[in-house]
């Protein structure tokens, strides 16, 4: 399928996806082997060893690569896999400018482990416009790492400008697309160089599976180099799990169609609820973020009486969940930064799955009580 330009649907289904050459079979075989004959000292048949190659694992990179319009992609034990080898780009002692609202285990990973062993410096900034960016910008920065939306906030970044601005700087551009997906964005078509993402939510869609993926936007010296620290570090996606990625992908347009109209009927209902401060949705996508009025143990008390919605982390799954973000997803930052970025004892994030909306509300109903 790769001389003509399908829809993304199709794709979904097909693109890095071939039959069987041997058998036929449809769905992609789960190659569980971790080696491969040889027919003499290095001559075989593209294959060595199953952390440099898996036949399964390569589908599911086509796949992503494919969707996210990227020339390679590369899968990972989990999205903070993928995360840590991206780091690996940069020289020792290099400075990043970040979003000031991302993901608690990324900002968990800058400040806890990378400023140790690598010595980077991390700024957190309200990315607005190119001002804010050159305001942030030191002689020893060579990256730009955002989310869009936000997590758990869901500001939308200009990625376009960013990418723009990361270009004439020559800074790398990184942007995780997990709450987006490649079905609402596609970054790398902005200009951005590489898209992170964690396979375990929307890409994979049923929460049986933990994985992450990086996509280049072009080959070169930076493709060359994911290619090679994959391998190198080992970090890599199992069989299974990579089959279990690719049976995700080929639901991800129908399942986002339905987590997007859900969350918007969803939106509506909040907005008018008397419980209900503020409301945070991007304008698209399954992923809801709303201020209670309510304490902190009113809160806790809330979210104790989900029955539909399942109270945990995560999120992109066929079954809705509901977390609180300074208690669960976004511990990990301290109070006082939760508190400058707005992550408030109220704040409750919702990630809608594909049940009825109906029953949904009825279930917020009985939260907000």
């Amino acid at each position: 399928m790769a001389d003509k330009k399908y829809d993304f649907a199709t794709d979904c289904i097909h693109a890095g996806q071939e039959p069987d050459p041997i058998t036929g079979a449809v769905n992609v075989p789960i190659y569980m082997t971790s080696t491969y004959a040889q027919d003499a000292p290095a001559e075989h048949k593209g294959f060595v060893y199953a952390r440099g190659h898996n036949p399964t694992r390569y589908a599911f990179e086509r796949a992503i690569a494919a969707l996210e319009e990227g020339v390679n992609g590369y899968a990972f034990a989990s999205g903070m896999a993928a995360t840590a080898t991206v780091l690996e780009l940069l020289p020792a002692g290099s400075h990043i400018i970040a979003c000031d609202d991302l993901y608690g285990g990324t900002y968990r990973l800058f400040e806890r482990v990378r400023k140790q062993s690598m010595g980077l410096e991390v700024t957190y900034i309200d990315i607005i416009d190119k001002a804010s960016l050159e305001r942030a910008i030191k002689p020893n920065t060579k990256m730009i790492w955002v989310e869009s939306p936000t997590n758990p906030l869901l500001k939308v970044i200009d990625l376009k400008m960013v990418a723009s601005f990361a270009k004439e700087k020559g800074l790398i551009a990184v942007t995780d697309n997990t709450f987006a997906t490649p079905y609402f964005q596609r970054p790398l078509t902005l200009g951005f160089d590489i898209v992170v993402h964690s396979v375990t939510k929307y890409l994979g869609g049923h929460s049986d599976m933990i994985g992450g993926a990086v996509v280049m936007r072009e080959a070169g010296e930076m493709n060359d180099r994911i290619k090679f620290m994959q391998n190198a570090i080992g970090g890599i996606l199992g069989p299974f799990e990579s089959f279990l990625a690719l049976r995700g992908l080929k639901t991800l347009a129908v399942r986002m169609d339905r987590h997007d109209a859900s969350a918007k009927k969803i939106v509506a209902w909040l907005k008018q609820h008397k419980k209900v401060e503020k409301v945070y949705y991007p304008g698209y996508g399954g992923m809801i973020s709303f201020v209670a009025k309510a304490t902190l143990d009113d809160a806790k008390k809330m979210l104790s009486r989900a029955k539909v919605f399942t109270l945990a982390e995560s999120l992109g799954g066929v079954e809705s969940l509901i977390e609180h973000p300074g208690l669960m997803t976004h511990a990990s930052i301290p109070a006082e930064q939760r508190k400058a970025i707005g992550i408030d004892d109220g704040l409750i994030r919702v990630s809608v799955g594909l049940e009825a909306p109906e029953d949904l509300i009825a279930d917020l109903g009985n939260i907000l009580r």
